[in-house]
């Protein structure tokens, strides 16, 4: 049993930096469900257009993470050996690779967006409604680029002191700007106290100005903590990067951004083949994916937490500690998102009453939250797994694991699924969900060999 069960030290341990990234993570997704509650008071057209822009938002968060978790893995390692001058290098790194990213977002959101939202509003049975739909979708996306810089700038300061295992104060500045955009979506949304109203222009504009408020935060209390975070000391004295370490970390790195885009647009494929069901599938996918959004942060904190205790251990060479931590994590959070799963299903019916819509669409949203709510163990088991492949460099392996099987697994299914078949979406959707289990059994199988077991800093 202790293979699979900790005692009490071991999950201290394990809330001690999970709880700080569920609470932001939890408050996060939080308000942006009652940002995406308020959009739906306003109409099914603007909840839909808003949930295609954000998913295409979406791919481009997606892939900043996987470009600063190439030099992340690297980082944690840095942390647990204690070398400052490597956590700087890796820091200016992200710094670099996210301003690259975020220039190529920005000009195919400017020259391609509205190409790019048309793709979700094809085969509608109702021209005139996917014309408007395009509408709201263009005004939302202009608005949405300006918060790219300073989301980028926040998550590369914030994934190090992560990494090094300051967790509260990424999570202070995430509360905090959630609470400035919740003030603001509710003012500039509807027009309250005395503000013009808005719209879905008014929620963008919220969402800019707080990821301003959380990147100023960060930034400033990190540069003001330098006794205690020495690696930014220099971080802009110079633009050096060892060319040993920019070999090693775009080696490491690559699948990682190559996986995290695939995946993303995986994901965006995946709605848009639903999306031929028509603009109701699009409005039911955004309802049951926002409530989801809350119950994933558990598995998904604690993906995070498999990274950084897993990376430390490694890093310092305690392998079998190593081993038996992503056992137990992975089991554990197999268990908790059993429980949150049961919690997200007893509301599948409360929850799309939240919005100003058909009864269809809520019908066919409370199916979709009790499908994803029954299949919640799978994804949180395969994450933990993906986590822990990765802490150990071994970056094709989850480049395959997980975005090469989306594309041929999931995307032909639900491509052919949604276009060649009268089943019901609902139907179709359990039917892709479903094929989690066998990306479980690959990644069991692969942890169980211990092939990730590596100190890549000191090779």
């Amino acid at each position: 049993m202790n293979r699979y069960f900790g005692d009490r030290r071991f999950y201290r341990a394990i809330l001690a930096i999970a709880v700080p990234i569920m609470i932001q993570n939890g408050i996060t997704n939080f308000v942006s469900l009652l940002d995406n509650i308020m959009v739906g008071r306003i109409g099914t057209l603007q909840m839909s257009s808003v949930s295609i822009v954000n998913q295409l938002i979406f791919v481009y968060n997606l892939c900043i993470f996987g470009g600063l978790s190439g030099a992340g893995i690297f980082s944690s390692q840095y942390a647990g050996k204690g070398d400052m001058d490597g956590l700087r290098y890796t820091t200016r790194f992200k710094l670099y690779i996210g301003i690259v990213l975020t220039l190529a977002a920005l000009l195919l959101f400017g020259f391609r967006g509205d190409q790019l939202i048309g793709l979700y509003l094809q085969d509608q049975s109702n021209p005139a409604d996917a014309a408007q739909a395009l509408i709201y979708g263009r005004e939302y996306l202009l608005i949405m680029m300006l918060g790219l810089p300073p989301f980028f700038f926040t998550q590369a300061y914030a994934s190090t002191l992560r990494e090094t295992g300051e967790t509260v104060l990424p999570m202070k500045a995430g509360i905090t700007a959630v609470i400035v955009n919740l003030v603001l979506n509710y003012i500039l949304i509807f027009g309250s106290f005395g503000a013009p109203r808005l719209g879905i222009a008014g929620a963008a504009i919220a969402t800019i100005i707080s990821r301003y408020v959380e990147c100023f935060i960060v930034v400033i209390w990190t540069h003001r903590h330098s006794r205690k975070f020495c690696y930014v000391i220099g971080l802009y004295r110079s633009l050096r990067l060892p060319s040993h370490l920019i070999l090693e970390v775009v080696k490491k790195g690559t699948p990682l951004l190559i996986n995290e885009t695939l995946w993303s647009g995986g994901m965006a494929m995946l709605l848009q083949s639903y999306s031929v069901r028509g603009l109701s599938v699009i409005a039911a996918m955004n309802i049951s994916s926002t409530l989801s959004n809350i119950f994933n942060i558990v598995f998904i904190s604690l993906g995070s937490t498999v990274s950084i205790l897993v990376g430390q251990h490694l890093g310092s060479g305690r392998m079998e500690e190593a081993k038996l931590t992503a056992t137990r994590m992975m089991v554990f959070s197999a268990l908790s998102s059993a429980g949150t799963g049961l919690l997200m299903v007893a509301f599948h019916r409360v929850f799309p009453l939240c919005y100003n819509t058909t009864d269809e669409v809520r019908q066919l949203a409370a199916s979709l939250i009790m499908v994803t709510g029954l299949l919640m163990p799978l994804p949180a088991f395969t994450n933990a797994t993906y986590f822990t492949l990765r802490s150990g460099g071994k970056t094709i392996i989850t480049f395959l694991f997980d975005s090469v099987f989306v594309w041929i697994i999931n995307v032909p299914c639900a491509y052919l699924l949604s276009r060649y078949t009268t089943l019901p979406i609902v139907l179709v959707y359990l039917t892709v969900q479903s094929t989690e289990l066998l990306k479980c059994t690959i990644g069991y199988i692969m942890v169980k060999k211990g092939i990730w077991l590596n100190n890549i800093i000191n090779e």
